[in-house]
């Protein structure tokens, strides 16, 4: 039987024989609760946790280099040979000035690094290891395929950075090019 309370709503109420008065809105009242206490269980970890979409990181083979000085070097890596005596350096150098710069590279530690220069000119990117430029041939590397060596890169009055640099293999099919011909000595 409904009962009605002037401006208040209508309750239905239901009587089980020996059994206390019961209203409906209750059970309602707990399934809205039960909804609401799933729905932030399961969409609550997104406020805590860090979105995946603001981590910059190298989407590629190489590592892009920050802090060199004017010079922006990205993809970096190098191309190996299989026992990594020897590898090509493949890199985009880009150089967004108005003049020509020289890009500082060292591979390796103490005395047996290797050290090179780039020349880049001005408004121009340099990419090495492709169809229109060779890579730069590090000879002696001795470091194998899979593993990371220190480099370091510098350009204009920048102090430079440090960064590890991986090295690859040939065994996937656009980056057997890039593998270093062995030299032919005469004995």
């Amino acid at each position: 039987m409904p009962s009605s309370v002037l401006g208040g709503s209508v309750t239905f109420i239901h009587r089980t024989p020996g059994a206390a008065l019961t209203a409906r809105p209750t059970r309602l009242i707990a399934t809205v609760a039960v909804g609401a206490a799933l729905a932030l269980g399961t969409t609550g970890c997104s406020m805590i946790s860090p979105q995946s979409t603001t981590i910059t990181y190298s989407a590629a083979e190489g590592v892009n280099i920050h802090g060199s000085g004017p010079l922006e070097v990205r993809n970096a890596f190098i191309v190996a040979t299989s026992d990594g005596r020897d590898g090509n350096f493949v890199a985009a150098i880009v150089n967004q000035t108005d003049q020509s710069e020289t890009l500082h590279l060292e591979f390796g530690e103490g005395a047996s690094s290797i050290e090179k220069t780039i020349r880049v000119p001005a408004n121009t990117v340099v990419s090495l290891g492709t169809a229109d430029t060779e890579p730069l041939l590090l000879e002696g590397i001795d470091t194998l395929p899979g593993a990371d060596i220190p480099g370091y890169f510098q350009s204009g009055d920048a102090e430079g950075v440090l960064q590890s640099v991986p090295v690859l293999d040939g065994e996937l099919s656009y980056l057997a090019d890039l593998v270093p011909t062995p030299v032919e000595t005469s004995d």
